[in-house]
């Protein structure tokens, strides 16, 4: 099974598809968007995106995309972030003057260049390229910062472990698939006629997006929809709406799966909003 990744082998896109799919032909792409293109053209049948860290929180760009594109989550996965300063074979630490990865991998290594004022940290379009780069150049005075996966895919040598901020640094992965009849933003969408078949045995957590109406309450009324049936909500998060200045989408996991009791308040919640788009049903991580 071909599964699409935003970024390079020994990304940890790329751990979480292999931990999420065994056995998967993991498609690396430079950006997130080709990732939901190339699932939609069918190149590839699924793929694993990174959707909230527990340092760095939601990845704007793939709510967005989930909102926009017809797909359908079909399971979720948490993986430990560990970071690793990563150079040429027979560099030593003190040769390192700059460390390339991603802005995120950075932000989450604060303390480390705090001690180190000496290192420059530059942005890099992703962790496991920032090492593909420093290795593939021969860049003796740089190291990129990516996990261990790297390493074997690139050859290079660790040079410190683990240098996140927080030892308890989890990232939330989807694993995706394409929908075949469109049912975005569309009332009715709580039926499910286009993504019914998807939803795995077991699957006990949903993610919807909605958006309310500019009247008093109309938050209130939404959330009580839940509320009246006993439903947990597991998150809920608020987004712009892009192209749509000040008007927002709420993004909300709340832990059931396709029961009557889910699928009632799913039907309520559409006649209280101005649309409804279940974005998955999966078993909860």
């Amino acid at each position: 099974m071909k599964v699409a990744i935003q970024g390079e082998l020994g990304s940890f896109s790329h751990e979480a598809a292999e931990r999420m799919v065994p056995g998967c032909a993991a498609v690396p792409c430079p950006g997130s968007a080709e990732v939901f293109d190339r699932l939609q053209r069918g190149s590839a049948a699924g793929a694993v995106i990174p959707i909230e860290n527990t340092l760095a929180g939601t990845v704007a760009e793939h709510a967005d995309l989930l909102l926009m594109r017809d797909v359908f989550i079909q399971a979720e996965f948490l993986q430990r972030i560990v970071h690793n300063v990563i150079a040429l074979p027979g560099v030593k630490f003190n040769d390192v003057r700059r460390v390339l990865s991603h802005p995120v991998a950075l932000d989450q290594c604060r303390d480390f260049f705090r001690a180190h004022p000496q290192i420059e940290k530059v942005p890099f379009y992703d962790t496991a390229g920032s090492v593909k780069h420093v290795i593939g150049n021969k860049l003796r005075d740089a190291a990129g910062v990516a996990g261990r996966k790297a390493v074997q895919e690139y050859g290079g040598k660790i040079l410190q472990a683990g240098i996140e901020d927080d030892k308890r640094n989890f990232t939330r992965f989807f694993l995706i698939r394409k929908v075949e009849v469109p049912g975005r933003h569309k009332k009715g969408n709580a039926a499910g006629r286009e993504w019914r078949g998807l939803i795995r045995p077991h699957a006990n957590k949903t993610s919807i997006a909605f958006k309310v109406k500019n009247v008093p309450g109309a938050l209130f009324k939404s959330l009580s929809v839940f509320a009246l049936r006993e439903i947990s909500l597991s998150k809920i998060e608020s987004r712009p709406m892009r192209g749509r200045p000040w008007e927002y989408v709420f993004y909300v996991d709340f832990l059931r799966g396709d029961d009557e009791a889910a699928r009632n308040a799913l039907r309520h919640l559409e006649e209280v909003a101005d649309f409804v788009k279940v974005l998955g049903i999966y078993p909860a991580a």
